[in-house]
């Protein structure tokens, strides 16, 4: 798949899978598969394999490898899969060189480690990353790594096979002046949250990043049609009932994104075992909350 094959097919919904972990912090990849088999089942438009929900900065460049192996290996081209890469630049490039080889459609790029890096660096750092592969390259604007109209089209005529942008900041302010500078030179993601779809869907972009999609797919998919088409009074019964309970809950600890997530999942009885630290795992007391707000979401499962 080109990145321009790769850009055409974009729109809807794009999920994380969570990397599941045995209790001795091990990787589990039969529990992984067991949920990637699922989350194919239903018209997702990407999966997105080792990203942030799945712990990708917790992870060894070889365990790393393997759950980009096993996701394309079990999604068997049924839905483009994206191999989030970052670090530093060598072991970034590494990422990707691996992740084109095993069958991967795109690369999902993270900031580097070294935080509030130069503007200069920070360009050649995604423009070397480019440079190691043909696959379609998606940047995520997330945490210190913020840019302005003029530097996102730098990077535009820096990277040819540059094809969307993942905004992580939920400031649509900036968003929107960013996709007037660079129009359908990008693909535009939503990329902070489903809680954000009605900002992200009002500015006119149509595909999103969704951590729900590991506990309800179904949810997610109602949360793009409702937003798309413009039906306020469902999408917000929707983000009432469902989405702004879920993301308050993820709001209490840093890590809770993903930690919340997993306990939902072993709730629900799908695989999910811990987090690895630093991310912390969710107070015994608020299981219980957890646990009722997954009996609500049962309409939605």
């Amino acid at each position: 798949m080109t990145p321009e094959e790769l850009k055409g097919q974009l729109g809807g919904v794009i999920t994380f899978p969570v990397t599941i972990f045995k209790k001795d912090l091990s990787l589990d990849l039969d529990g992984y598969r067991q949920n990637v088999a699922e989350l194919c089942n239903f018209p997702l438009a990407a999966i997105v394999a080792a990203g942030g929900t799945g712990e990708m900065y917790s992870l060894t460049p070889e365990e790393h490898f393997d759950v980009v192996k096993a996701t394309i290996d079990e999604v068997k081209g049924r839905i483009p899969v994206l191999a989030g890469v970052g670090f530093n630049l060598p072991l970034a490039t590494e990422m990707a060189k691996k992740a084109e080889q095993a069958g991967a459609a795109g690369i999902l790029c993270f900031p580097p480690y070294y935080p509030h890096a130069d503007r200069e660096g920070l360009l050649n750092y995604y423009k070397a990353i480019g440079e190691a592969t043909k696959l379609g390259l998606f940047i995520y604007s997330r945490d210190w790594a913020t840019f302005t109209p003029s530097e996102v089209w730098r990077l535009c005529e820096a990277i040819p096979n540059l094809i969307a942008w993942k905004e992580g900041q939920a400031d649509l302010r900036t968003m929107q002046r960013i996709m007037v500078r660079c129009g359908d030179r990008l693909h535009w993601i939503g990329g902070i949250g489903d809680d954000m779809v009605p900002g992200y869907y009002s500015l006119g972009i149509r595909t999103y990043t969704s951590s729900v999609a590991v506990v309800a797919p179904r949810l997610s998919l109602q949360l793009h049609e409702r937003a798309a088409m413009l039906d306020q009074a469902s999408l917000a019964r929707l983000m009432t009932n469902y989405v702004i309970p879920l993301y308050a809950l993820r709001a209490r600890r840093k890590g809770y994104e993903v930690s919340v997530m997993k306990k939902a999942m072993e709730i629900l009885g799908k695989p999910a075992g811990p987090v690895r630290p630093p991310l912390p795992e969710v107070r015994p007391e608020e299981v219980k909350e957890i646990e009722a707000l997954m009996e609500s979401y049962k309409p939605v499962l």
